[in-house]
């Protein structure tokens, strides 16, 4: 016990301590340097410099280090939080994305992805619970900076912020994409952090900025035509991992056999995380305007202006994101998990029973739409022990040893996704309505696949497996013979370029004959006015970046060669 004071005494002297916070809140700028090689090399020291000076002076403020310490947690927290991502995707900053996931994401989810960050967020408590236990001590004790001393380190700070100050400036000289608020760490996160309490705030004001907004929709097929449509939202399925497009495992055995199904080749999604590609999957939004979420209702509100009797089920937990909004315009709407314990794994079957007993109600005319679990990790969880065709897939930790087990617990997902579309064909074609149902993913997923052992989605940069994802449509026999331009339109569609969210809205009006203003068959790929044109992606401050500006490296641009998908 004499030593371990003795220890802590030697610790909590001030000029240790002084030395020992400006290093820890330094760390992330210092690992920034080797992650983010694409800034240029002035930037990069630049991000170390001007920081670590402005750090310097900070700790200047106050005789008592262990004070200026607390009084920076803020910064602290970030610090650790910085790093606990870099653990998880390798490279970029806390994104506003970043921000917002933590106030979308339900318990469940979060448990299941820090068991597999537990390294991670171990190593962040061993460095940083100390300082903050030294500070606190330090705070409380008796022991203070030397005048002479601080007056000295202040010396140093204005040397190194002057010196940060002139590289700033020559970085915006030599490169016209330099922005403080971008590039330099800490300044990036405290504006991402501003803008995403700006944009939970917008979202949250929804239902005020949104009341007055009406589609005008109204319908073109017969009235008296019995019409079923149904959209499909899937969970991080990936299309590389399926059958239908030339996987060599048979993971889609049902839907390779299915008549009426088309598999379109080369769609992207335009982002990475589900509470942005969901609602623009929902709405009109899409990368290139974005912000008419905040003010226009999503699809389900246009099929009920065209009087349709809707209905929305999900699989996932309301987190009072757009998801929820648009799936409460429904007339039946449920979240399937909500009164579920966190801990229960409930199956997208689940699904089905609610979507047959709408079928039994006797709407003449409906829309259905499903947000299902899918293949979101924790794979092993999504499927039933006897649907394990692909095994071993015993072993769940995200580590890349495992990647074998993770695979086949993963195209058991997509498997089980097969079987779950064939069986919603099957309920449709149990029906004597004219049907047509439509299947795409909101992102796809890294699973250590090549040697940047890159896991999960929802990176600040994407890759090629988080961006290409399955995209399907099935109609009915009685629909092909009705609607016969449309089957052609979608034959004629299918191998070209589609930016999946913003061709959903379109595409099922489309289908279903719903006409709007807000319609637009040039994106929609079940119109013979269906127009090529530059996929974006939506980027961390929802602006549209072309695919060549987003960060994808060149092992990702390789997979869009191989696999005959247009770049950019």
């Amino acid at each position: 016990m004499k030593h371990f004071k003795e220890i802590i005494q030697w610790c909590c002297e001030p000029r240790r301590l002084f030395a020992l916070f400006i290093v820890v809140l330094a760390i992330p700028n210092a690992v920034l340097f080797f992650t983010e090689q694409q800034m240029p090399l002035l930037a990069r020291i630049c991000n170390i410099i001007l920081p670590v000076s402005v750090y310097g002076f900070v700790m200047t403020l106050s005789r008592k280090p262990g004070k200026t310490i607390w009084i920076l947690f803020p910064f602290v927290f970030f610090a650790a939080f910085q790093l606990v991502l870099l653990y998880l995707f390798g490279r970029s900053i806390i994104a506003v994305d970043m921000f917002l996931n933590l106030a979308t994401t339900n318990s469940g989810e979060a448990m299941e992805l820090l068991d597999n960050l537990l390294p991670a967020v171990v190593g962040v408590f061993v460095v940083y619970i100390p300082v903050l236990v030294l500070g606190a001590v330090s705070w409380s004790g008796t022991k203070k900076l030397e005048i002479s001393f601080i007056r000295r380190q202040r010396k140093y700070a204005f040397i190194g912020m002057g010196a940060g100050v002139l590289l700033t400036v020559i970085s915006y000289a030599t490169n016209r994409d330099y922005e403080i608020k971008i590039d330099m760490y800490p300044a990036n996160v405290c504006y991402n952090l501003v803008l995403a309490v700006e944009r939970a705030g917008e979202t949250a004001r929804y239902a005020e900025t949104s009341k007055d907004f009406t589609f005008n929709a109204t319908p073109t097929h017969d009235k008296d035509h019995p019409e079923v449509y149904v959209l499909v939202v899937g969970e991080t399925a990936r299309a590389c991992n399926f059958g239908l497009y030339g996987y060599e495992r048979d993971t889609t055995p049902f839907l390779d056999k299915a008549e009426g199904l088309v598999a379109f080749t080369d769609v992207l999604t335009q982002s990475n995380t589900t509470h942005k590609s969901v609602p623009m999957l929902l709405s009109a939004a899409s990368a290139e305007d974005y912000d008419c979420i905040y003010k226009q209702k999503g699809i389900i509100e246009a099929f009920k202006e065209a009087g349709f009797h809707t209905a929305f089920f999900s699989n996932q937990r309301p987190n009072h994101s757009f998801i929820d909004f648009f799936g409460m315009e429904a007339d039946d709407w449920k979240f399937i998990k909500e009164d579920a314990p966190e801990s229960e794994n409930i199956s997208d079957d689940e699904l089905l029973a609610l979507v047959e007993k709408e079928l039994q109600a006797g709407h003449s005319k409906l829309f259905i739409v499903l947000h299902t679990y899918g293949s979101h990790f924790n794979y092993k969880e999504r499927y039933p022990e006897s649907m394990a065709i692909f095994k071993p897939d015993s072993l769940t930790d995200a580590k890349y040893k495992n990647r074998e087990y993770l695979m086949n617990a993963y195209d058991n997902t997509i498997r089980y996704t097969d079987g779950f579309l064939a069986t919603l064909i099957t309920l449709l074609q149990g029906t004597d309505a004219s049907s047509a149902m439509l299947y795409t993913s909101d992102h796809g997923e890294d699973i250590f696949d090549d040697d940047r052992k890159l896991f999960l989605h929802a990176s600040p940069v994407p890759s090629y497996y988080q961006l290409h994802v399955p995209f399907l449509i099935w109609m009915s026999g009685e629909y092909r013979e009705n609607y016969a331009e449309i089957h052609e339109a979608i034959l004629q569609n299918r191998e070209k370029p589609v930016a999946g969210n913003a061709s959903v809205f379109h595409t099922m009006l489309n289908l279903a004959g719903v006409t709007t203003a807000y319609r637009n068959d040039s994106l929609s790929v079940a119109s013979r006015q269906y127009l090529i044109r530059p996929r974006h992606y939506l980027n961390d401050h929802n602006l549209p970046k072309s695919l060549d500006k987003i960060g994808l490296k060149k092992k990702d641009i390789e997979q869009f060669r191989q696999k005959n998908l247009v770049f950019p």
